[in-house]
């Protein structure tokens, strides 16, 4: 294999990269705006919180007291509802009594009540509701009752370990970095076999092997300079560098595959970014979900990037070691290795 002549063409990517004007744009602005938005974003974490509440009936009076104390109670249909509502984030907490309520106030009997909390409300929070909790039974029957509390969280305890909203956008924003370089890699591929430029190079002394390694090699690095710069910018390589830096290198190599997927079926610079935004809109669910959680399933763990945006989250976020993530990075290598062969071989057929 011919490393000078395979030098010689990443330095000439390099240079009709950057003669692409709009490519050349989205890539120097695109990284200064990402970096921009995350120092918008906000650094502490609202603790501001509105209740749900499930109760048959709930006297008038004191939902005009309630509001007049500036407390905020959202009514839920059912008990499902309450915990759904809970689960999306809608609301952080929510209280939901026995249907036989009034029967067994007028008994004399233990109320049960199911409290529900959000996974990411903090520990003293907790223990504020059941107080609440206590003065809100108060409120609606006049007298103290003795009640029994169920406490459950919904989706994974976050007690203590809230991240701020510019934290949880690093994943995001790491995804979106590589993938712009990777439609600006796509675009200039399909350009360069329009124009016949690759064939011309196949009929030189650099082999076809040559061409797709140069090719790998200046998407990848170019791809993992952006994204490292970015995660240097944002603070995260205080906590395990090295983690950070191959977690990047092998979601560099991955979105460097489908670029040459990408380059495979499209035939311009439009059609290029048609299925550019495609793949950023199926690879960025991951980093949405962790942005907006309590909608994560089993399913989102086939979406490859999810193994990258876990990986940056945990260790950036939580401080995860190496055993911890381990398996997120082989999952990443296997991704990358095999987009890049099935991209080398599309393309390869594309070439003939």
């Amino acid at each position: 294999m011919n490393w000078h002549m395979i030098r010689t063409l990443m330095l000439k990517d390099i240079k009709l990269y950057f003669s692409n004007r709009f490519f050349a744009l989205i890539t120097v602005l695109g990284l200064l705006a990402y970096i921009g938005i995350y120092f918008l974003m906000p650094l502490t974490v609202d603790e501001t919180i509105e209740m749900g509440l499930y109760i048959p009936e709930i006297p008038t009076a004191l939902t005009e007291l309630l509001a007049d104390e500036g407390v905020v109670f959202l009514r839920a249909e059912s008990e499902e509802a309450l915990k759904v509502a809970v689960l999306a984030d809608d609301i952080s907490a929510g209280y939901a009594f026995p249907n036989d309520l009034a029967q067994r106030v007028a008994a004399g009997e233990k109320i049960p009540v199911n409290v529900y909390f959000a996974s990411n409300i903090p520990q003293e929070f907790k223990e504020i509701y059941i107080v609440v909790l206590d003065e809100f039974v108060y409120a609606i029957t006049g007298q103290t009752l003795d009640i029994d509390v169920t406490e459950e969280v919904l989706g994974p305890d976050m007690s203590g370990e809230q991240i701020p909203p510019r934290k949880r956008m690093v994943p995001l924003l790491t995804v979106v970095v590589l993938m712009m370089e990777t439609m600006g890699l796509a675009n200039l591929i399909s350009t360069e076999i329009e124009t016949g430029t690759l064939q011309a190079l196949m009929i030189t002394p650099l082999s076809v092997e040559g061409l797709f390694v140069s090719k790998g090699l200046f998407g990848t690095i170019f791809a993992f300079l952006q994204a490292a710069l970015l995660i240097a910018v944002t603070g995260g390589l205080g906590r395990h560098p090295l983690l950070i830096l191959l977690a990047l290198l092998f979601g560099a190599a991955m979105v460097t595959g489908v670029g040459f997927l990408m380059a495979s079926v499209g035939k311009d610079m439009l059609s290029v970014l048609a299925w550019g935004v495609l793949a950023i809109l199926v690879l960025v669910i991951p980093s949405m979900v962790l942005m907006f959680p309590g909608g994560t399933t089993g399913w989102i763990k086939a979406i490859p990037s999810y193994y990258l945006v876990n990986t940056i989250n945990q260790v950036v976020n939580f401080g995860a070691s190496w055993a911890d993530v381990g398996i997120n990075l082989i999952a990443l290598l296997a991704f990358a290795i095999g987009f890049m062969a099935l991209g080398v071989v599309v393309l390869r057929r594309k070439l003939r």
